[in-house]
């Protein structure tokens, strides 16, 4: 019987194609939405977290007063080296300390400028950010000690600068200050937040302050943990160590802020899951849209087939055969519909994707889900036409003209 229902339902799609054609684009459109979006949100959530574990799952960092809706110490003075040695000589577990200073400068080679970021910072720079060198060297130590101005230069800068050509051993000139470029940093790209991180020009620490900032202030500090090492432990540790340096007293708020990596990448990602979670939510409310539009189409269908139908009951179909026919009719719509909206979802997802450079990552689990809910959506709104066509009165179907 179900057999028979098919063939009488694949040829009532046939005889009205357009008809049946623009009752399936409901689902279609509601199917394509929802997989396209969850797609497309779970390739983001995959880059935002890439991005942010480049910085290392074992990484906090420090900066001087609170931001948020509860901000304090917005004045708070900046940290010191002394601050620097008491973190790399006091806490357990530390695998390098990087102090950070910066302010954006133009930098010139030849008749080339550009304005980038200025770092000042020593080699445990490299360590905490996870960052290799492409060519070159890192600073020696009597270079960190005396001030000597050499730079490491990102791959923006080089391209603005010298262009294809090899930077090493040329002098570039930062703000006022001739600086020897002795590294290259291997690329990479923009951050999750759209910057890049490739435009910017570390010097050692002591030349930035006595060279360019004028001062001793760190703005930040980079901490990385060996792994295994408990980071939301290290945190306290932290936090207890620098109240002491900067007199806090019992009850007061910090005037500095540490966080932890490994909780950002988590909220993130989180919260990624989140939106996408909600934007899948909506697109599927287009599901319910398209059901209500091939419920409509079906009850037309029911009008224009009462004739047929009373036939079918005179001469023996029982009602059971009348309901499973439309009722397959309906499902078979919403399945080629879902086919259909699975397939153009993921091309939708896959341009979308391209464009926005993150990765596809396509989840099985979603495909099954919206095209399973396709399927229900054509019993539950099929229901009603087939059963309206079942329980005509043979009699008063033959009179319908």
């Amino acid at each position: 019987m179900l057999i028979e229902a098919l063939k009488l339902a694949l040829q009532a799609i046939r005889r009205n194609a357009l008809r049946s054609f623009l009752t399936m684009l409901g689902i279609v459109i509601g199917v394509a939405a929802v997989i396209a979006l969850v797609t497309i949100g779970n390739g983001t959530t995959a880059k935002v977290t890439a991005d942010l574990a480049k910085l290392g799952s074992n990484l906090l960092f420090i900066r001087p007063g609170q931001f948020g809706p509860r901000a304090v110490g917005m004045d708070a003075r900046p940290f010191n080296s002394r601050d620097i040695d008491a973190l790399r000589s006091e806490l357990a577990g530390v695998r390098a300390v990087a102090p950070v200073a910066q302010r954006s400068l133009t930098v010139v080679y030849g008749a080339q400028n550009r304005r980038t970021v200025i770092a000042g910072t020593d080699n445990d720079y490299f360590i905490t950010q996870d960052w290799m060198l492409a060519s070159g060297r890192q600073f020696f130590e009597g270079e960190v000690r005396a001030g000597r101005a050499a730079c490491v230069i990102g791959a923006t800068v080089r391209d603005t600068l010298f262009g294809r050509s090899d930077p090493l051993g040329q002098s570039i000139r930062v703000g006022h200050v001739s600086c020897e470029v002795i590294g290259l940093l291997v690329p990479k790209g923009e951050s999750s937040m759209g910057t890049d991180q490739d435009d910017i020009v570390l010097m050692p620490l002591r030349a930035f302050h006595r060279r360019i900032a004028g001062n001793t202030d760190i703005n930040t500090i980079y901490v990385s943990a060996w792994d295994g090492v408990d980071t939301a432990k290290l945190q306290t540790d932290i936090e207890r160590l620098l109240r002491e340096r900067r007199n806090i007293a019992r009850g007061q708020e910090d005037d500095f802020s540490v966080h932890d990596m490994k909780q950002i990448v988590d909220t993130m990602a989180g919260t990624t899951a989140v939106l996408t979670g909600l934007l899948g939510a909506v697109a599927a409310v287009s599901l319910l849209v398209g059901g209500i539009g091939i419920m409509n189409i079906m009850l037309v269908s029911v009008t224009e087939r009462t004739r047929e139908i009373g036939i079918r009951l005179a001469i023996g179909a029982l009602e059971n055969q009348v309901l499973m026919q439309f009722l397959v009719e309906a499902v078979v719509l919403s399945l080629f519909g879902g086919l259909i909206g699975v397939l153009v979802g993921l091309g939708l997802a896959w341009l979308a994707i391209n464009a926005l450079n993150v990765p596809f990552i396509v989840d099985p689990t979603i495909i099954v889900i919206a095209f399973g809910f396709s399927a229900l959506v054509g019993v539950i709104f099929g229901y009603l036409p087939a059963r309206r066509a079942a329980h005509l009165d043979p009699i008063e179907a033959l009179r319908h003209e």
